[in-house]
């Protein structure tokens, strides 16, 4: 497999996204390390990597360990070794912030590719986020050469995984970012103007993959699908013409050649959260997902901006209105259909009550079970973690 985040790899948006994924390509036995390459210039990278660590064991439910290689110039040639060896040995492997240029440069002729690669062919799974996920394509994208330096629009060359599968393509992360306000700053960062100059230098052959923030591009490659999860969609962009897919799965043949399949419908870029919630009126049961993680997200990252207990409270109970509604819509399918409906909703709410829980804030957790217990959502704290099953599906 190999899973491309456009942002928001260790928010609890993506948590559950990480959950299914460390699940399916630990089994019977994880070997998680996370590669701290692409930041591995930066002064605070000790922090960035303990930050990783910590997000994996208390939200995720795993062990992350970190395979080390910030310079290959300074590795000595057992240190080289070393690295690649647990690259070659892990099954899950996660890289994401810091410059993708820096990241390309100390891991090209060294074995990552290759080593890479095997987890494609024979099992495991790639998990690239922002910087490390721009290197995944044949042609990378020098960000912070081209928007901070003013270098002019160009590439450089990726390490090519994704034309491992047939994908020829530049991976763009950020795609709908809107942090300028005053200026464009979707694309990366690029704007439509020099992302126009850009994709003029492409070769024919070679698309653009554009992955907006806080959203998942699940690729699996045993079973030539593709997934999209979390806020945004991915597009596929060649010449102008571009193909737009908002939480759903398809067919890898669609992400090859994306022109020539008009069988399936275009999609448009997902609403906001708000509007979202008019999913409701059509029993869109993955629409009513979306608008609850946002919904969850935004209070997760604004927390500190809520002034007392009375706006946490109303909060809270939109969310309960929410997911009760959620539990009447999906009660009506079979017990498979409902527990992957409702599977990344669960994942969010038990990763709040387990930090609520750590925290000693007890009423909250036990609120936050009383809501699961509302949707048929049976809990159980085992020694080995906690676990859910659904008594009324």
């Amino acid at each position: 497999m190999i899973a491309i985040f456009g942002s928001g790899e260790t928010s609890p948006t993506m948590t559950s996204v990480h959950k299914q994924l460390t699940a399916r390509a630990g089994y019977p036995r994880l070997n998680a390390i996370f590669l701290d390459t692409p930041f591995g210039f930066q002064p605070n990278a000790d922090e960035i990597v303990a930050r990783t660590v910590t997000y994996f064991r208390q939200h995720v439910g795993c062990e992350i360990g970190l395979a080390s290689f910030r310079h290959s110039e300074q590795a000595t040639p057992l240190e080289t070794e070393r690295f690649l060896a647990r690259l070659s040995e892990a099954n899950y492997v996660f890289a994401g912030p810091g410059s993708p240029s820096y990241a390309l440069r100390h891991w090209r002729n060294t074995g990552v590719r290759d080593r890479l690669a095997e987890k494609v062919d024979h099992g495991g799974c790639v998990a690239f986020a922002s910087a490390a996920g721009i290197g995944l394509g044949a042609y990378a994208l020098p960000v912070y050469e081209i928007y901070k330096v003013g270098q002019d629009p160009s590439w450089i060359a990726g390490l090519d995984l994704l034309g491992q599968i047939g994908v020829r393509c530049a991976v763009i992360p950020h795609y709908n970012n809107q942090e300028g306000g005053t200026h464009d700053t979707r694309f990366c960062y690029m704007g439509e103007e020099r992302l126009r100059r850009l994709e003029a230098l492409l070769p024919d052959d070679v698309l653009i993959l554009g992955i907006d923030e806080y959203t998942a591009c699940i690729i699996d490659v045993e079973a030539q699908s593709v997934s999209v999860r979390g806020r945004g969609g991915i597009t596929a962009r060649r010449r102008g013409s571009e193909r737009v897919w908002t939480r759903t799965t398809f067919a890898l043949a669609e992400l090859r050649d994306p022109s020539n399949t008009t069988s399936a419908m275009t999609l448009g870029r997902p609403e906001p959260a708000v509007a979202a919630r008019d999913d409701l009126d059509r029993f869109n049961v993955d629409g009513l997902v979306a608008a609850i993680l946002e919904m969850e997200s935004v209070l997760q990252e604004r927390i500190a901006d809520i002034g007392g207990s009375g706006e946490r409270d109303r909060v809270g109970a939109e969310m309960r209105r929410l997911v009760v509604r959620l539990g009447d819509l999906a009660r009506d399918g079979g017990r498979e259909e409902v527990r992957g409906y409702v599977a990344p909703l669960v994942d969010v709410l038990l990763s709040m009550r387990g930090e609520a829980r750590r925290e000693q804030r007890f009423r909250e957790a036990d609120r936050l079970r009383a809501i699961l217990a509302d949707c048929g959502v049976a809990v159980q704290d085992t020694p080995a973690g906690t676990e859910w099953s659904l008594v009324n599906a």
